[in-house]
């Protein structure tokens, strides 16, 4: 039976499960359908669009699609409004601009080696034991470690770090149900990393003030610069945007570094491709292997937005549809890059394909504002595991992975668990 007749044939207070089981757990075959009989489907609490064209339209109309619905748990987590909870906004708009201006294009090559370094230690700890924990040990590791010596956090223990940024992703991204205690351990944890923060910032500001020594990080920048005053970008939206990229870097790094591993060394063919490319003596060669690999196991299957005004979707075409204000739209990103009318071949692993059908980092006004550190981080990581021979996945049982529960993708009906992954070599 297909996925649609079991909808159709469940109880109404039943179908709300099995659509998020489906996501966790089948999202390609279900998707797959959805995209073929009904790419655009009402549910009692959500609406979900599957193809490629209409996964654009919602994502590029921040007047209608909206992100209202982050902010009631985002800004307080960072003590105040922050880019990613509004649209269209004078405030998202001049600290997009603040912010892409210290985190420049011409910083890759010092994140990629800096990713590189930190990989590099990280695998080389765990060599005695002959594995791996790839989600703590090694990606989180890594981009912890970015947020510290890059973003200007020095100073803050790195499990401090990671506590943080996972009780406000698990608030933020997760938790469409309003579970108070999940909520409440966020506030708690954004109440502590704003006065980690205080302190940084009164001290790295102390130390420019007397002319004294300070690394060139992306906090150093931030008090060195100097906005028109009509931006007002103080001391406390200073915070608010660090606070900002260890919510919106860890996470999501983490499950990526962990997904394109697990995908590449689970394909013959691909996996001996992405092991070659990863020796060559550029890099870059290797990481359309790790965007491609991330096609199959994508850190975030999904996207919310709130439609503000009905809309007709897709107009114009055979599968119209009213979105009617109010709705809530998971904008399926996963299953948009296996749209065949946008990605040639879509159940292929190509290496060749173009940037454009990837939608990793988002699209639109909200596309990651740091994509172009990700596309360094992600792959180098990526890579250096690929380059220690003989290395292998573990056997799911004894690595213990829940490989269908990704921390945020999924509309969770509870709070979602630690995902863990292990490798071997």
């Amino acid at each position: 039976m297909s996925f649609l007749d079991r909808y159709e044939s469940a109880a109404e207070d039943r179908r709300p499960a099995l659509v998020v089981s489906w996501i966790r757990t089948e999202w390609r075959e279900f998707f797959a359908e959805l995209r073929e009989r009904r790419p655009i489907m009402h549910t009692p609490l959500l609406t979900l669009v599957t193809r490629f064209a209409d996964v654009t339209e919602v994502l590029s109309r921040e007047r209608v699609f909206t992100v209202r619905l982050y902010a009631p748990r985002m800004d307080p987590f960072l003590g105040g409004g922050f880019m990613l909870s509004q649209d269209d906004t004078p405030l998202h708009w001049a600290e997009r601009g603040l912010m892409q201006s210290v985190l420049p294009v011409q910083d890759v090559p010092r994140v990629r080696r800096m990713a590189a370094a930190f990989a590099d230690e990280a695998l080389d700890r765990a060599r005695p034991r002959g594995r791996v924990e790839a989600v703590a040990e090694l990606a989180r590791h890594v981009q912890l470690r970015v947020c510290r010596e890059y973003f200007g956090m020095a100073g803050i223990g790195l499990d401090e770090l990671s506590a943080w940024s996972r009780a406000a992703q698990t608030d933020i991204f997760g938790n469409l149900h309003g579970d108070p205690a999940v909520h409440a351990a966020s506030l708690d944890a954004g109440a502590r990393l704003r006065d980690r923060l205080h302190d940084l910032i009164d001290d790295r500001r102390a130390r420019l003030g007397c002319g004294g020594a300070v690394p060139d990080d992306v906090l150093t920048r931030l008090l060195r610069g100097r906005p028109p005053e009509e931006v007002a970008f103080g001391d406390r939206r200073v915070l608010a945007n660090l606070a900002g990229l260890l919510v919106g870097s860890v996470e999501n790094t983490a499950q990526a570094v962990a997904g394109a591993v697990r995908e590449l060394l689970s394909r013959d063919d691909a996996g001996r491709a992405a092991v070659a490319a990863a020796a060559e003596a550029d890099p870059a060669r290797f990481d359309a292997h790790a965007w491609e690999a991330l096609r199959f196991a994508p850190p975030n299957r999904m996207i919310f937005r709130l439609c503000e005004s009905d809309h007709v979707l897709a107009a114009g075409t055979p599968r119209a549809t009213l979105i009617p204000a109010g709705t809530l739209v998971f904008a399926c990103v996963s299953s948009a890059m296996f749209d065949a009318d946008a990605v040639p071949e879509p159940d292929a692993f190509r290496a060749d394909r173009p940037s454009h059908t990837g939608l990793h980092f988002g699209y639109g006004p909200h596309l990651c504002l740091g994509r172009h550190l990700g596309t360094a981080i992600v792959p180098e990581v990526v890579r250096r595991v690929l380059l220690r021979p003989g290395v292998r996945p573990l056997p799911r049982a004894e690595a213990g992975i829940r490989f269908g529960d990704p921390p945020s993708p999924a509309p969770p009906l509870t709070r979602p668990a630690h995902p863990r992954q292990a490798a071997s070599w």
